[in-house]
């Protein structure tokens, strides 16, 4: 039997849909957050895609997630949009926010959208992407539990922290930057772990401290940030943008995205989004062209180009998982386990 199984877009959509309101999720919820790991399957992205859907469905069960949250939405000021997850998922509050933070950044220029309460929220590049497809500039920050200690500690504090960026293009689809501040996405040494699989060196070290390719070692112990001691300055930047200013928790104080136990999360998510008619509407997006040309010119590839590729080809051939995990969406979708 093979261990690998392909199906198409929209069938995977229908069935990670299933499995979260067999759980207990409302239907406008689960399409929302399907979606956002659909999104992050065809980008190549499978740490933040469809292995997520079984954690999702025991913390609905068990409470530590509200599967038929509403997202609460108030304003802070002109230009800033608060709203409360009301501990569900993030991708329903993360639409919520960025819906009215359009309208507003239209109106203003410029505006801030704080989300508090909050749950995982998988590829950033997802929603900035879209933003960028509407024609508005979004930066979007997003705290997670503990993984990365302060440089010179041992002990976790930070999450791996996501950073994404978006911009809109003249001619072309949008340029999108999307990083987390760990040398590697946790849900890479997750999915290794599950696999009985070892990671590359780099990436974490166990609860001694110690350099591990270990991943269950990696799991018990830390992540390494990007770039040293810069990542790891950056990676207080953003508890202090999505969590301090949300006044979500900050990533130690967090529960785990993986397993059902504990508390919610309550993390945060702050974007800013930019209307380029405020900064010289076209002539500003051409002056960027300018430099996104000699990129090009040197025959380098632009942040993005390797996922768009990938995007498509998944859309045409539908999307590999372990014959594992399509088993056991399958099974959750019929019972409802």
């Amino acid at each position: 039997m093979s261990e690998t199984v392909t199906r198409p877009v929209a069938t995977l959509q229908v069935l990670a849909e299933q499995v979260l309101i067999a759980a207990g999720t409302s239907a406008a919820n689960a399409a929302s957050t399907a979606a956002a790991l659909i999104a992050a399957e065809l980008d190549g992205l499978p740490s933040h895609g469809l292995s997520r859907i079984p954690f999702y469905a025991d913390q609905v069960v068990s409470g530590k997630v509200r599967g038929t949250a509403v997202p609460g939405l108030t304003r802070g000021g002109p230009a800033v949009v608060h709203v409360d997850a009301c501990d569900g998922f993030a991708y329903p509050a993360i639409d919520v926010g960025l819906a009215e933070g359009s309208r507003v950044a239209r109106e203003m220029g410029i505006s801030a959208v704080a989300i508090t309460r909050s749950h995982h929220c998988g590829a950033l590049g997802y929603a900035v992407e879209r933003m960028a497809e509407s024609g508005l500039i979004a930066l979007f920050f997003a705290n997670s539990p503990a993984a990365i200690a302060p440089w010179g500690g041992r002990t976790a504090l930070f999450g791996t922290n996501p950073i994404a960026f978006a911009l809109p293009r003249t001619a072309a689809t949008p340029l999108v930057i999307d990083l987390s501040l760990s040398v590697a996405a946790r849900g890479k040494i997750m999915l290794a772990a599950e696999q009985g699989e070892p990671i590359p060196a780099g990436w974490a070290l166990d609860a001694e401290g110690r350099p591990t390719t270990d991943a269950a070692a990696a799991l018990a112990g830390t992540m390494l940030p990007l770039g040293g001691v810069k990542g790891a300055a950056l990676a207080l930047m953003v508890e202090l943008l999505a969590a301090g200013l949300t006044r979500a928790k900050f990533g130690h104080q967090a529960s785990s995205f993986f397993d059902a136990e504990g508390a919610p999360p309550r993390v945060g998510q702050f974007a800013l989004l930019f209307d380029p008619a405020a900064f010289g509407g076209e002539a500003m997006i051409a002056h960027c062209e300018t430099l996104l040309a000699a990129i090009a010119d040197q025959g380098a590839r632009l942040p993005g180009e390797r996922r768009r590729k990938t995007r498509a080809r998944l859309r045409a051939e539908g999307i590999t998982l372990p014959r594992s995990l399509v088993d056991d969406l399958e099974r959750r979708a019929r019972h409802g386990e």
